[in-house]
């Protein structure tokens, strides 16, 4: 146990596991601590202060230093605390501290959701809402509003773009299914936004398996081309050739979103040399069966584009002629879009 905890009187323990680690002068003056105790753990920095009048061991904020999953948990952890924990955790901090995806020009904004009060305070906003018992799931002592609301939530507010990328990673995860999330956007018919809500919803697809491959996807319907299936594997006479990330049955033309980080942070143990040398010799074999491959990088999607959608247009236009030596299978046809 962590040395300040082991110090700590069991009965505010439980109530600061149950809290992810927080507790309040009250919790504490209720397990027996003198205010002039807790005001010296505070001096002594055995507890430190997270918000006016919430406090946590030590340990329980540094650990979370360099996890902002845990971080922003305990952070809304502290707010519900001071608000009797009653509004559930939304949007985009329910988002966070679920593991979902969350735009780079978030603002870490604590927000959440309460039938009866709407009202702001320091880094905090707490919407006004009804939450069906469907809508929200426990989070430890508290509640949070559950996946496919929270996306929904998210989405009635974030660029289409950012709504479809999380929506892309949270049913690839399988963190919900496309059934669920429909059934949210038709729940909040009426409410603001849901018209943009609704789009992303009908764009996403849980085959996608990174924010690259959802906002290549994105640029290609928005440059009027046919939407291509995704996570098609090519096999040869053989057997299996390579899974590519977007196809074109017809035109026998693969898409591969390349990003960085496969050969920045390679898995299995390979160096970034032989992931890179791997890479080469499986579009090496697709290209030996006459597929043409148009790979994509996250700097195409930019003012590069007309270079990609230019290229892809025309292979599409000239269908592949002669024999087939290879065949096309459709993987993850039940995470396509719900709608």
């Amino acid at each position: 146990m962590d040395a300040d905890r082991a110090h700590m009187h069991p009965a505010l323990r439980l109530v600061a596991d149950r809290q992810f680690g927080v507790f309040t002068a009250r919790d504490a003056v209720a397990a027996g601590y003198a205010p002039d105790e807790v005001q010296g753990a505070v001096a002594r920095r055995r507890w430190m202060r997270v918000r006016r009048g919430v406090y946590a061991a030590r340990e329980v904020v540094e650990a979370v230093a360099d996890d902002a999953v845990a971080a922003h948990r305990l952070a809304c952890a502290a707010v519900l605390v001071r608000l009797g924990g009653r509004p559930a955790v939304s949007h985009a901090s329910a988002a966070r501290v679920q593991g979902m995806v969350v735009p780079a020009t978030w603002d870490g904004r604590i927000r959440l959701t309460d039938e009866a009060q709407w009202r702001r305070g320091r880094g905090y906003e707490v919407a006004a809402a009804s939450l069906p018992p469907s809508h929200v799931v426990p989070l430890g002592a508290f509640r949070a509003t559950a996946p496919a609301r929270t996306l929904v939530d998210c989405a009635r507010e974030w660029t289409l773009e950012d709504a479809v990328v999380a929506m892309d990673a949270a049913l690839n995860a399988e963190l919900l299914t496309p059934a669920a999330l429909q059934a949210a956007v038709l729940d909040q018919t009426h409410w603001v936004g849901i018209g943009d809500a609704a789009r992303a919803a009908g764009l996403a697809d849980g085959r996608a398996e990174s924010p690259l491959e959802t906002l290549g996807r994105l640029r290609i319907i928005g440059s009027g081309l046919p939407v291509p299936e995704l996570q098609v594997e090519i096999h040869d006479a053989r057997g299996f050739v390579a899974r590519v990330d977007a196809w074109y049955e017809e035109a026998a033309v693969a898409v591969e979103f390349d990003g960085q980080v496969k050969y920045t942070d390679p898995r299995d143990g390979r160096s970034p040399a032989l992931v890179h040398w791997d890479e080469k010799r499986r579009e090496d074999r697709v290209r030996d069966l006459d597929v043409r491959v148009v790979r994509v990088a996250r700097a195409d999607l930019g003012p590069g584009w007309r270079r990609v959608e230019e290229r892809l247009r025309a292979l599409l236009t000239t269908p592949l002629t002669g024999p087939r030596r290879f065949t096309a299978v459709r993987l993850g046809a039940a995470l396509s879009r719900p709608a």
